[in-house]
């Protein structure tokens, strides 16, 4: 039975930063004299500080063997308590130089792969480094596994992903989901198919088309096996699998096929030029939400950059969505526009005046 460690006795005045920035770079660089050679001190001097550690709490830290060093489940305990107390100091620092200085600072977001990579978080991104240039924004193209551990480990200040994919650990109440908006799903046909002529459409009618969605290891692959099988329909055998937006849409716009998308990627895309539109399916709506850690101070940066993305967000859908929004009752969004066909240049005749096409002198 392993004794009770008394804090101010034994670990209040014996405890130092520095033996915890000493255990955790053992662990990191699984060696002793590795990590003494990072620390520029010598391998007895960090075997001291491991074995003080140990003797301090009780239990064995480390396992050693000929193969390197591992931590024990005591110090992977440690380790983890020890990395957000690190990170906890590093934001305090940060935080003072914020206040005495209120453009500096940095922002780390995680964003899973989706229509708000391509729409929402640019033009976040440009209004608010118009506003604090001299902050500094990092970003990282997430799948849904690192989501919860990349916060939970302070690897980003918050996540920007789909809320209907939720956390099923049994620690998802450390989380705090702040719905933005909500995004209608749209088919998405070429401007010039036969779908974008017609004026009424049944789902199950594009069944047999040619389609192109999502692969097997993508979050919005669940999204568009719910879609169909809220119509009763199986989702159709697609013809081209990928998870690149640009490609379905280059494929779409150029060719036969079908795609889903959010409406604000589909937006986005009609103003890049793409051919394509959006025949009249009636299709549900999904919120996209900002994630963070309930019990974490966020640095001023990071406040000032979710004011921002909340400011964005409403501009997408009129106003923000509120939290208690359901999924199968968002309301619907205006129509969208259908992408001008692109006019190639007209041939410059000997003599003649050379034309412009009238795709070429105002934009679409």
């Amino acid at each position: 039975m392993l004794r009770k460690i008394d804090w101010e006795s034994q670990i209040g005045r014996r405890l130092k930063l520095r033996d915890l920035h000493v255990f955790s770079t053992v662990v990191q660089r699984g060696s002793m004299a590795k990590a003494a050679r990072q620390l520029g001190v010598s391998t007895p001097a960090v075997s001291e500080v491991i074995a003080d550690l140990e003797h301090a709490l009780g239990v064995r830290l480390l396992d050693r063997s000929a193969q390197g060093i591992e931590p024990t489940v005591y110090g992977d305990a440690l380790l983890k308590r020890s990395v957000a107390a690190f990170y906890e100091l590093k934001e305090s620092i940060r935080d003072i130089q914020f206040l005495s200085d209120a453009t500096t600072g940095e922002v780390r977001i995680g964003c899973m792969e989706g229509p708000w990579w391509f729409t929402l978080l640019p033009d976040v991104i440009l209004r608010f480094s118009k506003q604090y240039p001299r902050i500094e924004v990092h970003t990282d193209l997430i799948d849904h596994s690192e989501v919860f551990r990349g916060l939970r480990e302070r690897r980003y200040d918050c996540v920007l992903m789909p809320v209907s994919v939720r956390p099923h650990d049994e620690a998802a109440d450390d989380l705090k989901v702040d719905i933005l908006y909500d995004d209608a799903m749209v088919v998405a046909a070429g401007a010039h198919s036969k779908w974008a002529r017609r004026r009424k459409i049944d789902f199950a009618e594009l069944l047999d088309e040619p389609w192109v969605l999502a692969g097997p290891t993508s979050w919005n692959r669940a999204r568009g096996e719910k879609i169909f099988q809220s119509r009763g329909l199986s989702r159709p055998k697609p013809m081209v699998t990928t998870d690149s937006p640009i490609l379905k849409a280059r494929l779409v716009a150029g060719g036969p096929y079908l795609t889903i998308f959010a409406t604000s990627m589909l937006r986005r895309l009609i103003a890049d030029n793409y051919a394509i539109t959006a025949p009249p399916v009636d299709l549900p709506a999904y919120p996209a939400g900002i994630v963070t850690l309930k019990n974490r101070t966020l640095s001023p940066a990071v406040e000032r950059f979710l004011a921002c993305f909340r400011e964005v967000a409403s501009s997408f859908a009129g106003k923000p969505a509120g939290r208690a929004t359901r999924l199968t009752t968002a309301s619907r969004a205006p129509p969208l526009p259908m992408a001008r066909p692109h006019t190639p240049p007209l041939p410059h005749k000997a003599g003649g005046r050379k034309t412009a096409p009238a795709s070429m002198c105002k934009q679409p």
